[in-house]
């Protein structure tokens, strides 16, 4: 298990000399969030005019739920193939743009769509569930989401390389995760343990700052507040855009290695290999 997590971290760190060579891959993390903002405000702003959103009906907020879950995902998975597709040419020794990578991402727009309509279903009927059931809701909607990204991990990279639908590549996703060790599963978790590390860090800073001001009494500047305050927001912007983009990295690179057993600059062959044995 811990030689595992090691190699996950080792295929994590060569990932991030990937984006030390290529810095615009975060530009798309970028443009993803700014495309949620204008989703979020688009359905934000309608709903000042009603009077209560319990006004829509259950089945009028569930419809309305589903459209904003299609959209959200849509977003998230055109930029993520966008990112996946320019990471791709990097990797084959290219120099990709951010041309490159949406024009990839628009050659697998009906693909794109279908996957966030199968997901913003998913979605809608989880949390159905989850209200439905309470706390029992809440298990069981936690133990369904978490197989649902497992087996969802690699359908990104299965579109942008294979060019098919959502459905078969959701299909193939799982069946790359059943053969493999799923060493990709466990080094998305080392991701988000590192960085989960980060963000306690600047939880700790907040926490400790408010101690200061609050129960010690010591004399701080509104303005060195405000200023503590907009470092923390950037850095927190700035580790979230590392994290993911350095998810959509090493999500390419796996699936590269898993199905043609392509090695890649920067990347130990013998640590992908032994990412990908077969189970027996």
């Amino acid at each position: 298990m811990f030689d595992r997590i090691k190699r996950s971290f080792d295929l994590v760190r060569a990932s991030a000399r990937v984006l030390r060579q290529d810095s615009r891959l975060m530009l798309f993390p970028v443009m993803s969030a700014a495309a949620m903002l204008l989703v979020l405000a688009g359905f934000a702003l309608p709903l000042f005019g009603l009077a209560s959103i319990d006004g829509l009906g259950r089945g009028g907020a569930y419809s309305a739920a589903f459209l904003l879950y299609v959209l959200q995902y849509f977003v998230i998975f055109y930029f993520n193939a966008a990112l996946v597709g320019a990471v791709m040419i990097r990797l084959d020794g290219g120099t990709p743009t951010l041309g490159d990578g949406l024009r990839i991402a628009n050659g697998r727009f009906g693909a794109i769509l279908g996957y966030a309509v199968i997901a913003a279903t998913v979605g809608v009927v989880l949390r159905a569930i989850q209200e439905r059931l309470g706390f029992v809701g809440r298990l069981v909607v936690g133990l369904i989401g978490a197989s649902w990204a497992l087996a969802t991990f690699l359908v990104v990279p299965v579109i942008v390389t294979r060019d098919r639908g959502a459905i078969e590549s959701i299909s193939e996703s799982t069946a790359l995760l059943k053969r493999t060790w799923g060493e990709n599963l466990v080094g998305h978790a080392s991701l988000g343990a590192a960085f989960g590390l980060v963000y306690f860090g600047l939880a700790g800073g907040i926490v400790l700052l408010a101690l200061l001001v609050l129960f010690i009494g010591v004399a701080v500047s509104p303005a060195l507040i405000v200023l503590f305050g907009v470092i923390v927001v950037l850095a927190l912007l700035a580790c979230l855009l590392f994290q993911v983009t350095l998810g959509g990295i090493y999500s390419a690179v796996l699936y590269r290695y898993a199905v043609d057993g392509r090695g890649s600059d920067g990347f130990d062959d013998t640590v992908l290999a032994s990412s990908f044995r077969q189970k027996s």
